[in-house]
């Protein structure tokens, strides 16, 4: 015969502890019974009436008697919700314990003001919170980030990967990793292009992310298409080098796989079946938290000048790599204005974070400051999706009803029932490893992973060592050391030593009386990679890039806006360092010229194709010239 369930006796006067009950109650299931703490019923189980008053009774069937924080916790462990019951007996340590005692009678003595505040946290309603259509606008909006990926790299990717392109791709396949067992080549770089890696199958795949990039977006077998283009962007990712290890490929990846396993299996699944879980909820808060907190952290723990003395804003709109119209304004305004917003960076991305965990009326007030913040970044740098990514995965900070309050044409829909049996458990087996990732990301932060235990220490490391060339949970950290100061480099062409003509990028900096672009959410990855490569010696990939230039590349020329040389590719290149500045508006207004800048000497000397030029790794070889002016 079973055992009758514990009883948990409440004050039915005290409205707060109305409300707290009714949401315990749904989260129990049944498995706790909760009843107002009557005269009669507390005679009958020998309670002292004056401990009613001052807080909740759990009864269990063996007759044990708990009250306040305690009772509410033992209650809750009963609940059929692994996340519900993990909370619980986190409570029950003694030292969370104690502290939850306190605030309980704290709150306790004030219930009146307790009820109020609870209203204006949590709303009147007692209702489960829904995110169906949380999820179901999540997943077209990471079917429309997708399809802007792969074809921001289509347009690029013979030019960056191609067989006559500045990396190959086919060439670092072929190299000493094919010596590699196979298993070991699929863990090191989990890609497809193992199979092909011609200048087709590069361009072939990243056609059917666009294909895939729209199923999703019209909800046409959502899961399946999301694990293709996660395995299909991972795949360009593994191979791509530095071209495609910016942050925001990072992160595409980490969303991709949570919206995999979030996302309803079949061929036209409308809202799904399945509710959202609690821990796919938790776990895109948890990657809202990590991106942001972790962008405040590295700026304050990396000892920057700049960032301490709250000065980073005064040079950010000229140095950033590929500045816009709307940063050129913003970096003439007033030098307080300037701290005004360098000290509100920090609060956004440290202070603000932490309120993704808060009740609702906090964590909806909080997606409209982080999604300020990201406006406002849009309006002043080119940052490919990033901005895009980061507004989309705000949408797991609203519930149902908030989204129906703005977009009133989204129905009502029955409740969805949750994931239960085997797929809750194979769900949970898959999601646990990511969230504990994600959890020792942030305690790494707080430099608090040395003082876990050390089978858990050893644990983590594992999981991580699988994990990372996945690249599926990473660590974020945006400008933790703000430039002060602009290099770009002009790349020349001469067919005598003498007379040198200039390439043109397409986005990047160089004419000065060419206005900033607003180029996002498009990435344009070579003309990013010359702002980095400025900023330190030339990169092996720049030598190649050149090596192209010598050759004539078609595939490489695509990648620019103007070629000095159409008919025949010249005998010599060579690179020219410059400092540029923003000019002030008076200087703008009378000369149109956005730039002022001043050369600083070579940056590679001239390079001709060596005599007889035999291909390393897909790259001719070079010989260096004399520098002759």
């Amino acid at each position: 015969m079973a055992r009758p369930p514990p009883l948990l006796l409440y004050d039915a006067d005290c409205g707060f502890c109305r409300r707290w009950v009714a949401r315990w109650a749904q989260s129990t299931e049944g498995r706790v019974r909760f009843i107002p703490g009557r005269r009669w019923l507390l005679l009958l189980l020998g309670i002292p009436k004056r401990d009613m008053r001052h807080a909740s009774q759990l009864v269990e069937p063996s007759g044990r008697v708990t009250q306040g924080a305690e009772g509410v916790f033992r209650a809750l462990t009963r609940s059929p919700r692994w996340t519900t019951r993990g909370v619980a007996r986190l409570g029950l340590l003694p030292g969370v314990l104690r502290l939850s005692q306190q605030v309980y009678r704290l709150i306790a003595r004030h219930r009146r003001g307790a009820s109020h505040v609870d209203r204006w946290l949590f709303g009147r309603a007692v209702v489960p919170r829904e995110y169906a259509w949380a999820r179901w606008l999540f997943l077209r909006f990471m079917g429309g980030t997708f399809l802007i990926a792969f074809t921001s790299l289509g347009r690029q990717v013979t030019g960056l990967y191609g067989s006559r392109g500045i990396r190959p791709v086919k060439e670092l396949l072929s190299s000493e990793l094919r010596e590699e067992p196979a298993r070991e080549r699929w863990r090191l770089l989990p890609t497809v292009f193992w199979f092909n890696a011609s200048d087709a199958a590069l361009v072939r795949g990243c056609t059917l992310g666009q294909v895939l990039s729209l199923a999703v977006f019209f909800n046409v077998a959502p899961r399946l298409a999301l694990a293709s283009l996660w395995g299909l962007y991972l795949s360009y990712a593994s191979v791509g080098r530095e071209f495609l290890s910016f942050q925001w490929d990072v992160l595409l990846l980490e969303m991709g796989l949570l919206s995999t396993l979030t996302a309803p299996p079949g061929l036209r699944p409308g809202l799904g079946r399945s509710a959202p879980a609690a821990l796919d909820v938790v776990l895109f808060r948890l990657l809202v938290f990590r991106l942001y907190l972790g962008s405040g952290l590295s700026k304050w723990q990396s000892g920057d000048r700049t960032w301490r003395e709250l000065t980073a804003c005064r040079y950010y709109y000229e140095t950033a790599p590929l500045p816009t119209r709307g940063g050129w304004y913003a970096h003439h305004l007033p030098a307080s204005a300037q701290r005004a917003s360098t000290a509100m960076v920090f609060v956004l991305e440290a202070a603000v974070p932490w309120l993704v965990f808060a009740p609702r009326r906090l964590r909806l007030a909080a997606l409209g400051a982080l999604s300020s913040l990201q406006g406002t970044i849009l309006a002043t740098g080119n940052y490919g999706f990033f901005n895009l990514q980061a507004l989309v995965l705000g949408l797991w900070l609203l519930d149902d009803a908030a989204l129906r309050r703005m977009l009133p044409f989204l129905p009502e829909h029955p409740p969805l029932r949750r994931r239960t049996g085997w797929r809750g458990a194979l769900a949970g087996g898959l999601l646990t490893p990511l969230m504990l990732l994600g959890a020792a990301d942030i305690l790494q932060r707080f430099e608090r992973g040395t003082r876990l235990p050390e089978r858990v220490q050893r644990s983590l490391s594992w999981l991580d060592g699988h994990a990372r060339p996945l690249r599926s949970v990473n660590r974020y950290g945006l400008f933790s050391v703000m430039t002060v100061e602009r290099p770009e480099i002009e790349v020349e062409g001469s067919n005598d030593g003498e007379h040198w003509s200039p390439y043109v990028f397409r986005y990047k900096v160089g004419k000065v009386n060419q206005p900033p672009r607003q180029v996002a959410p498009h990435q344009p990855r070579l003309d990013w990679q010359m702002w980095f490569a400025a900023l330190g010696s030339p990169p092996s990939w720049f030598i190649a890039f050149l090596a192209r230039l010598l050759e004539g590349s078609p595939e490489v020329l695509g990648l620019l806006s103007h070629n000095p040389f159409p008919d025949s590719p010249p005998r010599q290149v060579r690179a020219v360092l410059y400092d540029y500045r923003m000019t002030g508006i008076e200087e703008h207004r009378r000369t149109g010229a956005w730039w002022s800048r001043e050369r600083r000497g070579l940056y590679v000397q001239p390079l001709a194709l060596a005599p007889g030029a035999r291909q390393v790794r897909g790259i001719p070889q070079l010989r260096w010239l004399p520098p002759q002016g």
